[in-house]
């Protein structure tokens, strides 16, 4: 089967007839009729029944025909994007995947506003820390933001040297709680795996089957089974979900001016190891120049979201001081 028979029957059933497929297509009658007959032989199917008034097609036919106008349609759009003819570069690509940060979409959201390309796409996703690796691993991605603990650094390091990846830490920083602005807890100036008991719990959701080893919080040995327990699914959930209940979650604490929600906070936990956050690649994989450019982004971002965060963090133990 070739293109050029698929354009004979599709062109055929747009005249009604061969001879005028024949006309339109400056071609012998003959010549399309022979190509036509050797498809339906090699597909055992009759595409139409001719007769004096024309061609009328068959129900197996019209089924095929669907099937030949859509992969004409793709042949068209193939070399209408890669065609020698085409008068345009192909777009600029860049992708990241990244644990659910808001300092990920800020260095993203900086490299869009400095782009100066007339074509590209980039793209963001945020997921699991076990997608995210997939996502760097299968090249759907070309950089991986995620972070180590003293709990998980061997076994993730383990998986990530099994996949060639190395990971490039860009900051260390101490595990912190995130509740609302008006919450209990939100004075102090760190707090204890006992001061959460009891309080709701907020994770995100979990593929089953994915260890804790991949969780997107900082583990404590209180959250194994905590007795109340809320899970979403992205980032602006556990936000609002935080903001309007005394629930509380853990992670790297860090707030980035202009996109975490105002009405949540952050303190560190008391007595517990740094977070250590940065990016996955293949490894001795050179960096593309839009892969070093969200490199340094990132680092930026970073930088200013643990500037940005302790100023907070120091305003609201100030006011809690104040109006004890």
């Amino acid at each position: 089967m070739t293109f050029q028979q698929l354009t004979y029957v599709v062109e055929i059933s747009k005249c009604g007839s061969i001879n005028k497929a024949a006309q339109k297509l400056f071609l012998s009658q003959s010549g399309i009729s022979t190509a036509v007959r050797e498809l339906e032989e090699e597909l055992g199917i009759q595409f139409f029944v001719r007769s004096n008034r024309g061609v009328e097609f068959t129900q197996e036919g019209k089924e095929f025909l669907s099937y030949a106008v859509s992969l004409l349609e793709q042949k068209q759009r193939i070399e209408s994007l890669y065609g020698e003819a085409r008068n345009f570069s192909a777009p600029v690509r860049f992708s990241v995947s990244t644990q659910r940060y808001p300092f990920t979409e800020d260095a993203f959201l900086r490299m869009l506003r400095r782009t100066t390309d007339n074509r590209y796409v980039f793209s963001i996703r945020e997921a699991g820390m076990d997608a995210v690796i997939d996502d760097v691993y299968d090249h759907r991605a070309d950089i991986g933001v995620i972070f180590l603990t003293e709990l998980t650094e061997k076994i993730i390091r383990r998986l990530l040297d099994a996949r060639d990846l190395d990971f490039h830490e860009i900051a260390a920083v101490s595990p912190c709680i995130y509740v609302r602005k008006g919450h209990p807890l939100a004075n102090r100036d760190e707090v204890t795996e006992e001061d959460l008991a009891g309080l709701p719990y907020v994770s995100f959701e979990h593929n089953q089957g994915v260890g804790s080893d991949y969780s997107e919080e900082y583990q404590l040995l209180s959250m194994k089974k905590p007795p109340r327990r809320i899970s979403v699914n992205n980032r602006a959930t556990m936000m609002n979900v935080l903001a309007a209940t005394d629930a509380y979650t853990t992670g790297s604490g860090l707030l980035v001016e202009g996109i975490t929600s105002q009405a949540v906070v952050t303190m560190p936990l008391a007595g517990k190891t740094c977070i250590r956050i940065g990016w996955i690649r293949p490894r001795n994989s050179k960096l593309t120049p839009y892969v070093a450019q969200f490199v340094g982004l990132l680092d930026q971002s970073i930088a200013e979201s643990i500037a940005f965060t302790e100023s907070v963090h120091q305003s609201l133990c100030h006011s809690g001081e104040e109006s004890s």
